[in-house]
């Protein structure tokens, strides 16, 4: 895991970034229209970054306990353009699948890297293009559509590159596949430019990176993958008064909220510690509750329909 920070899909367990090579810049000035919400957060992602799979577990337990006063807005950051660079000791994608091996280790969330192996991506811009364009349609279906795309990727080794597993990924979320192929074609291209240029002038060097602002302009920056009580601090720096909401914590509720959940998911959202998790997860997918879908690094529960 050398020279990790000089390629985008040589993540830094450490620092928890995916970075894009090129020169560090200082991070610009924005001007953000905070809506009705007293804390808007910019969160630049890309679908295939693997420590913003790994925050998954944090992002989740923010939307339940902060979603009423915090605006989270989804922006595409453009990790993998194509393979015409060689950085980092990666110059293909087989060079990747051990890699996501590693990480997945170290967020402890499962990751099968055989994807490079088996059915390499030649980009990342197709299944952010299709976030674009699915963020037209409905923004709340866009944001369980990039969910779907991330587990076809890290967990059923698809290539999310290709229309086919775009399409199914889009079907199962209700998105209207029709409109999404003509907005891919079309409006999800530009809007997709424009993040792109957007990450460049707020200094975007690597993923995840959020921006938590009030609409006084007071700013924080996280960057990279950091447990739970960095995010919290951030939206209590910009906003001291922002309240938290209590959530119910049983198994049903959090599967009625988030339809499919890890081991490390389960245990940040309900308290419950990581090993005796995985036992109730296991108890309730014998039981026939819950669907288990396993990994060679691990597993992720669905809600039964």
């Amino acid at each position: 895991m050398e020279n990790k920070s000089s390629n985008p899909l040589l993540c830094d367990p450490v620092t928890g970034i995916c970075e894009v090579p090129g020169d560090k810049i200082e991070i610009g000035d924005i001007n953000v229209k905070v809506n009705e919400k007293p804390v808007k957060v910019i969160y630049f992602t890309d679908p295939i970054c693997s420590s913003c799979w790994g925050i998954e577990p944090q992002l989740r337990k923010l939307k339940l306990e902060y979603g009423n006063n915090v605006d989270i807005e989804y922006r595409m950051g453009g990790l993998l353009p194509d393979w015409s660079y060689n950085s980092g000791g990666i110059s293909k994608p087989s060079d990747v699948a051990h890699h996501w091996d590693e990480v997945s280790a170290y967020y402890d969330m499962p990751i099968d890297g055989d994807v490079w192996l088996q059915d390499p991506l030649d980009s990342s811009y197709p299944p952010s293009i299709a976030f674009k364009a699915a963020q037209i349609q409905d923004k709340t279906k866009a944001i369980e559509f990039m969910r779907e795309l991330r587990e076809l990727v890290f967990l059923k080794k698809k290539n999310i590159a290709k229309w086919e597993n775009i399409s199914t990924a889009a079907k199962k979320v209700g998105l209207d596949t029709d409109k999404l192929k003509t907005d891919f074609e079309g409006k999800g291209k530009e809007l997709f430019q424009e993040d792109l240029k957007l990450a460049r002038e707020m200094g975007v060097r690597g993923f995840p990176t959020m921006f938590f602002t009030n609409g006084d302009g007071n700013r924080e920056t996280v960057y990279g993958s950091k447990p739970y009580a960095f995010y919290e601090t951030a939206i209590l720096k910009v906003n001291s008064e922002t309240k938290k909401s209590e959530y119910s914590k049983n198994w049903e509720s959090l599967f009625a909220k988030y339809n499919s959940l890890t081991a490390k998911e389960f245990s940040e959202l309900s308290g419950t510690p990581r090993k005796e998790s995985e036992q109730l997860l296991n108890e309730l997918s014998s039981k026939g509750n819950l669907e288990k879908f396993t990994t060679k690094n691990g597993s992720i529960w669905t809600l039964k329909s």
